[in-house]
């Protein structure tokens, strides 16, 4: 939600914030201009996968192209919950710059309070490119992400080729320029129509063995839990390495230990 045109502030996409339910109605005009874009390149088949906060901020009665919702709080695959090896194609929709990223709006990786860099196989990712394991792992492309530039430029670190729908210029970590909501719908469902149209052409993120990914936390306290999990090894007071042989191995593992980091504080 944090990449969609318009949005800058926590409140914005906080549940039970005073412009939270408009700026979701935002949201899912960008995820159908998506879908609209796609279904006129001739896509038949959609499931859309709310990964936002709580994972539940859709009203399901109101997405395009009678696309399945999955949702809720919990799951075991989080923000690639759904995705295996029959799907044509992956689109990230308003999605972020991570933590490292400069001046990129709301940036953020998986879990602001605890992780403060993260990197695969030494290469700085945002949540994009951890999720890129997962598409990595079943054979599917991601052939289009949404947001700011800085979003854009992590993404195609970890799949080349994919389609950007740059809709707003960052300014700074609480300031963008955003296109009208209009036309950004208009630059995503071009975007969509183009990525999927070249879909059959498009392949998937590839990552070497053997796979690493680098944390580093804002405080210990978060690094100590991280070293519990098997397969993290700490590195420094407050840095770990998790270590696979496999891309889904990897995610599973990174997803244990953000996990593990929210019960501290929640």
């Amino acid at each position: 939600m944090e990449g969609v045109a318009g949005v800058v502030d926590w409140e914005q996409v906080s549940a039970g914030g005073p412009r939270y339910e408009y700026f979701t109605q935002l949201l899912t005009g960008e995820i159908n201009a998506a879908i609209e874009g796609a279904m006129a390149a001739g896509a038949t088949e959609f499931v859309v996968n709310d990964a936002h906060s709580k994972m539940s901020n859709i009203k399901p009665d109101s997405l395009a192209g009678n696309a399945r919702y999955l949702s809720g709080r919990y799951k075991p695959m989080y923000m690639m919950e759904g995705l295996d090896a029959s799907f044509d194609a992956v689109f990230l929709i308003a999605y972020h710059g991570s933590m490292s990223a400069t001046g990129s709006a709301l940036s953020h990786t998986y879990f602001r309070p605890a992780i403060a860099e993260v990197r695969i196989n030494g290469v700085i990712a945002g949540e994009s490119g951890v999720n890129a394991l997962v598409a990595a792992a079943h054979g599917v492309p991601i052939v289009l992400v949404t947001g700011d530039e800085a979003t854009a430029v992590e993404t195609a670190s970890f799949a080349p080729g994919v389609r950007a729908a740059v809709v707003k210029r960052s300014v700074s970590r609480f300031a963008a320029e955003s296109l009208h909501p209009e036309s950004a719908r208009d630059l995503i469902r071009e975007a969509a129509y183009r990525a999927v149209s070249d879909a059959e052409a498009a392949t998937p993120p590839q990552f070497t063995a053997p796979l690493t990914i680098d944390i580093a936390f804002h405080t210990s306290d978060y690094c100590e839990l991280a070293a519990r999990v098997a397969g993290v090894e700490r590195t420094g007071s407050h840095t770990a390495i998790l270590r696979a042989e496999d891309p889904l191995t990897l995610y599973r593992c990174f997803v244990t230990v953000v996990l593990l980091c929210r019960g501290l504080v929640e």
